[in-house]
Order: C-alpha cells, then structure tokens, then sequence
C-alpha cells in the first residue's frame, strides 16, 4: 500500500514539475497559440473600431468643412518638415540665413509655440475620445417613454371645480 501511494505520489509530482517546467519555457519562448489568439483579437478590435468610424450619423456641410480643416495640420507639419530637407539641399545658403534667423527667435516663444501645438494635437484627441465615449454612452440610453395626451388631472385642473375654463 504504501509502495501504491508512493507511485501515485510521484507521477503527481513529475505533473507538477511538467507544468512548473512549461510556465518556465513560456518566459523565453512565447507560447504561438497564445500568440496566435492575442493577434486575432487585436485585429477584431482593430476592425471592430474601424467598424465604429462608419456608423456615425451623418454630419452637415460645415461639419465636414471643419473636419477637413482638422485633418490638414498633420500633413502640412509633415510636407513642411519635407520641404525644409528639399531647400536645404536645393539652396543651402539661403536656408542657413534662415536657420540663423531662427537662433534670434527667444526661448519663451519656443515654449509658447510648442504649448500651443501641444494643445491643439492634445485637444483634437481629447475630442475624438470623448465624442467615441459619449456616442456610446448615447446609444446605450434607454429611451424616454413618450407623454400621454390625455392626463386627467391636468383636465380637470384647467377646466376647474365648477366647469369652468381657468
């Protein structure tokens, strides 16, 4: 009996070494159906988000004039950036006098510039959080039962005790 238990004994504690082993090795090597798993849900939540943008109602035409505005600082800070590289190559002694005009600018407004910008990028994705949270928030409301048309009291309030119109 005691043999029995001892065997049993072991085959669990060979389980367990098994297992402490397979936690170990997916520390350095990661586990690829894991892996696998964690990829497919990125990418539903990704099409899933990307599902969300197409479901917003229909705006008006200053709606999309504004939005098209929001959309143009990104690219011209990147077709700018660009464009500084192309003059620096094309003209470069005019594009040193600029950077030296540059250097007389004072620090504080280099602060200013770079809050001001901060604020923006900062505000315009605050924006679209929110506007994301509260269309949700909006569509999960229950909806407000409609008034009756006929209230009784409400009657019998404004034709008054004696019939007459108040």
């Amino acid at each position: 009996m005691g043999m029995i238990r001892g065997v049993l004994g072991l085959a669990n504690k060979s389980q367990e070494i098994g297992t402490a082993v397979g936690n170990v090795a997916e520390v350095f090597l990661p586990n690829a159906t894991r892996k696998m798993l964690l990829e497919h849900e990125a990418f539903a939540a990704a099409l899933a988000q990307y599902g969300v943008e197409f479901q917003a109602p229909h705006e008006g035409w200053f709606d999309r004039f504004v939005n098209g505005l929001n959309r143009l600082p990104r690219p011209a800070l990147a077709i700018g950036t660009i464009g500084l590289f192309i003059y620096a190559m094309s003209a470069p002694e005019h594009f040193s006098v600029r950077m030296q005009g540059l250097q007389h600018v004072p620090e504080p407004l280099w602060w200013l510039l770079g809050a001001v910008v901060s604020f923006y990028f900062g505000a315009r994705e605050m924006f679209h959080v929110r506007r994301k949270s509260t269309g949700v928030a909006v569509g999960a409301a229950p909806s407000v039962a409609p008034y009756a048309d006929d209230n009784p009291a409400l009657s019998e309030w404004q034709v008054g005790g004696d019939g007459s119109w108040r």
